[in-house]
């Protein structure tokens, strides 16, 4: 069966489509078949805060954004554009990539409108495409600039070993006399510090992370079973972790079923108790990236992301390895894409093969 996190995002996915605009739901089931529902989600996401934004500046007769007309669509000025970028642009959230991305979206929608999608008479849905005006700037860095820019936001050396020690017991002191913090924190440090050991020591991804179940753990092999993003729904691949995540794993383990009164059913290995519930049940993508944003902040690293400990892990395992070898690892389907790892350091393989592996 698909990964428990597919699941919940076709869900979601089909949710959030009952609010959109006809044509959007056409857009989103022409995609369909060449996307993932995480991927769709986006898209959605990005014409929510768009249509939210039309409303909100009178650019479209008021009511709920399912009513809102293609013909809004199509006499909307080039200025009116511009003004939404501004707008994201105002949003403290939003990095100037992020602006890019949105606007690229939108940009993806209108395309399909005028270019693919026909009414009764084979004509084109959107006859005037605005967005065909809208300058997108996006500069792709170079991949030794991207890399250089992204080598100071990682965990580095000892630095791994250190944030997961800082997670493990070093974070009770920083929130000492915050009671509520303190109790939350004793209750799931065991926890929180298996899942950040096993990330920076295998580089799964947080979808892979959320997915595993307790079986898909071989503490013997060690190694973990994912549904690699990309891959066959109904295969999981093996991915090694280092012996630095046995303890943590072998901890967790142990009090996973009694302290987070998991049900029999409940295969999920890491767990959560929702406000308000009284057993546990599986950890969603958004709260193990809220945990590891709370703990970075505690550690000096703000910038740290869940993703920053996968580029962490892999740019830390490239050093003692080969490219095919950090591809396989990560679960990269092009080598394109493991070559960031290649500029993150100017570190010879001769230094490098004294690092651990």
């Amino acid at each position: 069966m698909p990964p428990i996190q597919k699941i919940k995002d076709r869900e979601v996915l089909l949710k959030k489509l009952s609010y959109m605009p006809w044509y959007v739901d056409k857009f989103i089931n022409f995609k369909l078949p060449d996307l993932s529902p995480s991927s769709l989600l986006e898209y959605i996401y990005d014409y929510e805060t768009f249509f939210n934004y039309l409303l909100a500046e009178g650019l479209t007769p008021a009511g709920p954004i399912s009513q809102i007309p293609l013909e809004t669509l199509e006499k909307l000025s080039l200025d009116s554009i511009h003004g939404y970028r501004f707008h994201l642009l105002t949003k403290a959230e939003n990095s100037r990539t992020t602006v890019s991305r949105k606007l690229s979206s939108l940009r993806t929608l209108f395309n399909y409108l005028n270019q693919k999608a026909e009414d009764e008479n084979f004509n084109p849905l959107l006859i005037r495409n605005v967005m065909a005006k809208v300058d997108i700037r996006k500069k792709k860095k170079p991949k030794d600039t991207a890399a250089s820019s992204l080598a100071g936001k990682l965990l580095q050396d000892n630095e791994i070993t250190e944030f997961v020690e800082y997670i493990f017991k070093g974070y009770e002191k920083d929130i000492a006399g915050r009671n509520r913090a303190l109790l939350s924190y004793k209750f799931n440090r065991v926890r929180d510090a298996c899942i950040v050991s096993l990330i920076l020591n295998s580089g799964i991804r947080v979808s892979e992370t959320v997915n595993l179940d307790v079986d898909d753990i071989d503490l013997m092999n060690k190694s973990v079973y994912v549904y690699r993003k990309g891959a066959d729904d109904q295969t999981k691949s093996q991915v090694h972790f280092r012996e630095q995540a046995i303890p943590f794993l072998k901890e967790y383990i142990l009090i996973r079923d009694v302290h987070y009164k998991s049900p029999k059913k409940e295969k999920a290995l890491f767990l959560t108790i929702p406000n308000g519930q009284i057993y546990g049940s599986r950890m969603t993508k958004r709260a193990i990236q809220n945990m590891i944003i709370k703990y970075a902040e505690g550690f000096g690293k703000p910038f740290l992301t869940v993703h920053k400990l996968r580029h962490s892990f892999a740019t830390d395992y490239y050093l003692a390895n080969d490219l095919y070898k950090t591809q396989t690892q990560l679960g990269h389907t092009s080598p394109e894409t493991t070559q960031i790892y290649a500029h993150l350091t100017d570190k010879t393989m001769s230094e490098a093969i004294d690092k651990r592996k």
